[in-house]
């Protein structure tokens, strides 16, 4: 006998508050994260680019990107795209992929997801990017980019069925935003304004306080029920964060002699990148050595790999989301362990192809978010422009953009 599906009122709640949280993240924790490590004449501008693209998303999502990545699977590429505008779709609708809860929070959760995503991008290019072009880039890349692979991976798609784990996002959104960080920073070029300096480090410090707060919502949220899955993801969530913060801090001090709030800071946001694949498939164990080691991995990104090749990713948006993203889809892989979640085993618990698959991911989403990216810099490069002239650039964003001032003074 097939069990009939039925709405759950503890899930719905919990979902409501998981989707609130994750929207705190962007407006305003990525925005003020971000806002404060840019120089004082572009923090408008650096926390407008998070808002609209949160804004952008939104709009989207309903009209028809959530309708073809969460869609009736179609050969495995692409939802079918019944329903646009949620057409048919009622407030007891369920959802598909969670029987439990309506299908409009369930869209307005993996809304959340991919509003971040895309804001997150921006990080590698503040300062230096058209706004107008930026309002381009933002619908463009969902729908090229981020659609495709969310159906993938979380739709039903190709991988999957191939069996590739990513609990909440290693791939589809830290690797995915650090490779298009990466490839648009590249294509955009190095900053003719080298004196980027946090204007007001405590902004950030807030700003990664709420990405700490709202992340709980982002990995025990993806269990898409209140039970023990998502508990256990709180738990590994909070354990590698801390551990990262912590082997950041040591690393700050072998090298230094000194430790650093922003040292600290990025550190834990390392931690919280890492742990996102994994985070419904790790046990405390496998949690605390992913997320001490994967501070290591983008402190070495950030200051031997990005000067070794020149490249210009202002606030290390690669090193941080698209380093510690492909290692947590790695160590997913590794420590994947089945007496958390029976849909996961991995290397160490005696499934060698979980890194079979694994890789195939990581590949996939490094070439189709690299590719496309620099497809979408180059058109928009070639109609509206991508770059702001030097004297905009050297004077700041906020007043020759947008003719405003964060400051008074």
């Amino acid at each position: 006998m097939v069990a009939t599906a039925v709405l759950n009122s503890g899930d719905t709640a919990w979902m409501l508050t998981a989707t609130a949280l994750v929207m705190l993240m962007t407006v305003p924790g990525v925005a003020l994260y971000y806002g404060g490590l840019v120089k004082r004449e572009n923090v408008l501008n650096t926390l407008f680019m998070s808002i609209i693209a949160f804004a952008i998303t939104s709009v989207i999502w309903v009209i028809y990107a959530y309708q073809f990545a969460f869609g009736t699977d179609v050969n495995g590429l692409i939802g079918n795209g019944a329903n646009i505008l949620f057409f048919g779709i009622t407030s007891n609708t369920l959802a598909p992929l969670a029987p439990t809860i309506p299908v409009t929070i369930y869209s307005a959760f993996e809304l959340v997801f991919a509003a971040i995503t895309v804001a997150l991008i921006s990080g590698a290019v503040v300062g230096r990017l058209k706004f107008k072009a930026w309002l381009a880039f933002v619908p463009l890349w969902i729908t090229i980019v981020y659609v495709p692979i969310s159906h993938w991976v979380w739709g039903g798609g190709w991988l999957a069925k191939l069996g590739a784990l990513d609990f909440a996002g290693g791939t589809v959104v830290h690797l995915d935003c650090g490779i298009a960080a990466l490839v648009l920073c590249i294509y955009l070029g190095a900053r003719k304004d080298t004196k980027l300096l946090p204007h007001h480090l405590g902004y950030s410090v807030i700003g990664a306080a709420l990405l700490w707060f709202g992340w709980f919502g982002f990995n025990a949220g993806s269990a898409l029920t209140a039970g023990g899955l998502a508990s256990s993801a709180f738990l590994v969530t909070n354990t590698a964060t801390a551990a990262a913060m912590i082997s950041w801090m040591l690393i700050d001090i072998i090298k230094t002699g000194k430790p650093t709030v922003l040292g600290a800071i990025t550190g834990a946001v390392c931690g919280l990148v890492a742990i996102t694949p994994a985070s419904g498939y790790v046990s405390v164990e496998g949690a605390l050595i992913l997320g001490f080691i994967t501070s290591f991995f983008s402190y070495y990104a950030m200051t031997w790999l990005k000067p070794r090749f020149g490249y210009d990713d202002s606030l290390d948006v690669f090193a941080v989301h698209g380093v510690s993203g492909l290692w947590g889809a790695l160590a997913t892989g590794l420590f994947a362990a089945p007496f958390i979640n029976p849909a996961g085993v991995g290397l160490f618990y005696g499934n060698p192809m979980q890194m079979v698959w694994q890789l195939i991911d990581i590949g996939t989403v490094i070439a189709w978010s690299g590719g496309w990216t620099l497809v979408i810099a180059f058109v928009i490069d070639k109609t509206i422009g991508l770059r702001v002239t030097d004297d905009e650039e050297l004077e700041g964003l906020d007043t020759t953009l947008h003719e405003e001032s964060g400051y008074r003074i």
